[in-house]
């Protein structure tokens, strides 16, 4: 079992302020140490690396190993203004630039309840905010804006890494009865009963709201909410390699994400804006 990368940071028996800008792995990182959670953010991609609050392991999954450049692999990329390829430029970056641009951190506040952050990225007519409240609970709010005079077509998708004790002792409760598509057989799905994704999965599925996962080696539950108008993705690779990340690794992630727009783009009109949103919380 791998300590996560970058509870490092928390080594320290010196207090820490409730907000540090570090150095790692050629990246700028926010770290957080509030009385409730412990988290880091990247500033490229306003990614989501780590989150864990007081007393409990980590809740985020991400890779020991980062590239030089490019996305980094974990965490809550924010998969922008398109996810998955993109439907015509093959020479473009899977899952779009934002996960590979800087953000701009405009307000951090810390709280009793926990801390709030407001990241935005502002790329050609395009105005994209994420709102982060991390405490004994994880919410994030995507909202975008499009600022030209003509309309567009976007797809995104907060695409996070649950850290589990092993992949092969999981089970997603809340999907039952749900329509989708199986990317990996190519063919429409139903599930029956809780999904397992030991051996790869790769589904979306037309839920909206609350499901469970239930992770046996950590005796623990989680519960996740991808909001009312998105799709719920869940993917894990299986026996398929990832680049830069160790087969042992694999086995300590589930990914369960928000997406919207990736069968049938959004279309937004000139000052339409878009939401998308991620939260989870412990079962009692």
């Amino acid at each position: 079992m791998h300590e996560h990368p970058l509870q490092r940071f928390f080594r320290s028996l010196r207090e820490r302020p409730v907000f540090a800008w570090e150095r790692y792995q050629m990246r700028d990182v926010l770290v957080i140490d509030h009385p409730l959670c412990q988290a880091v953010f990247s500033r490229q991609g306003a990614q989501l690396l780590h989150f864990q609050p007081r007393g409990q392991k980590p809740w985020l999954w991400c890779a020991a190993k980062w590239p030089h450049v490019g996305a980094i692999r974990g965490g809550v990329p924010v998969c922008w203004p398109w996810y998955g390829r993109h439907p015509s430029e093959n020479a473009w970056p899977s899952h779009g630039w934002a996960r590979l641009l800087d953000w701009k951190l405009l307000d951090s506040a810390s709280a009793e309840d926990g801390v709030r952050l407001h990241w935005r990225l502002q790329l050609c007519d395009w105005q994209v905010d994420l709102h982060a409240h991390l405490g004994e609970r994880m919410d994030l709010r995507l909202s975008t804006e499009h600022q030209d005079d003509m309309p567009c077509q976007l797809s995104q998708a907060l695409h996070a890494y649950w850290r589990i004790g092993d992949v092969s002792e999981i089970a997603l409760s809340g999907l039952e009865g749900a329509q989708g598509y199986d990317q990996l057989s190519r063919e429409a799905c139903q599930q029956e009963g809780e999904l397992r994704v030991d051996g790869g999965c790769q589904r979306v599925f037309q839920h909206d709201g609350e499901l469970q996962l239930k992770d046996h080696a950590w005796q623990r539950e989680l519960r996740i909410d991808t909001g009312e108008s998105a799709d719920t993705v869940v993917w894990h690779p299986g026996s398929r390699p990832l680049l830069g990340v160790s087969w042992d690794e694999v086995a300590e992630f589930v990914c369960v994400e928000a997406a919207a727009g990736g069968t049938d783009s959004l279309h937004l009109a000139p000052g339409e804006k878009a939401h998308l949103s991620l939260q989870a919380w412990a079962a009692a």
